[in-house]
């Protein structure tokens, strides 16, 4: 004898109004090219999703949106045992240019643009970039040495306000 027990199935609604009132707020901290494009990613799915998006740039995460350095981020095998390679060989003159070429060529092949492209498509598609005050002053920098999609410098407490009820992702 048998018994059968039935359940009945969730589906989500993936409908247009899942995403409704949905805000995602991404603290972007580190400069190095390997950091900096997860919240990038990140962005700009949530903006295909119809997902309010702002991006605030923080200490090294500023190197994303300073004019002068933004298209040559650098990666760097040191400290980074992901790589799988002996932490020695980071440090020899030259690995990190040929490490950061390498990252630079396998991020072109998947088709996914630099950071300054990145950056363009992020706002185009509505996304915010916020720069922060404490950090900008400690390095000295105004809102003419950053990317022009910043739309402001602005303190952590406005950042906070400006994003009330976000999900929140620090990286």
């Amino acid at each position: 004898m048998t018994s059968e027990t039935t359940a009945s199935a969730i589906i989500p609604d993936f409908g247009d109004s899942a995403t409704a009132g949905r805000k995602l707020a991404i603290i972007c901290s580190k400069g190095n090219l390997d950091m900096a494009y997860p919240g990038l990613i990140l962005a700009n799915a949530a903006l295909g999703e119809g997902v309010e998006t702002h991006l605030f740039f923080t200490f090294w995460g500023f190197d994303m949106i300073t004019k002068s350095r933004m298209a040559d981020l650098k990666f760097t095998m040191l400290g980074n045992t992901a790589t799988h390679v002996p932490q020695g060989l980071g440090g020899l003159p030259g690995v990190t240019a040929m490490a950061t070429r390498q990252m630079r060529k396998q991020i072109h092949d998947v088709g996914v643009p630099d950071v300054p492209d990145f950056l363009a498509q992020i706002v185009d598609s509505g996304g915010h970039l916020w720069a922060c005050r404490m950090s900008a002053d400690m390095m000295h920098l105004h809102e003419t040495d950053l990317y022009e999609g910043v739309e402001a410098i602005i303190s952590a407490a406005d950042f906070i306000e400006k994003t009330d009820g976000a999900q929140l992702l620090f990286i």
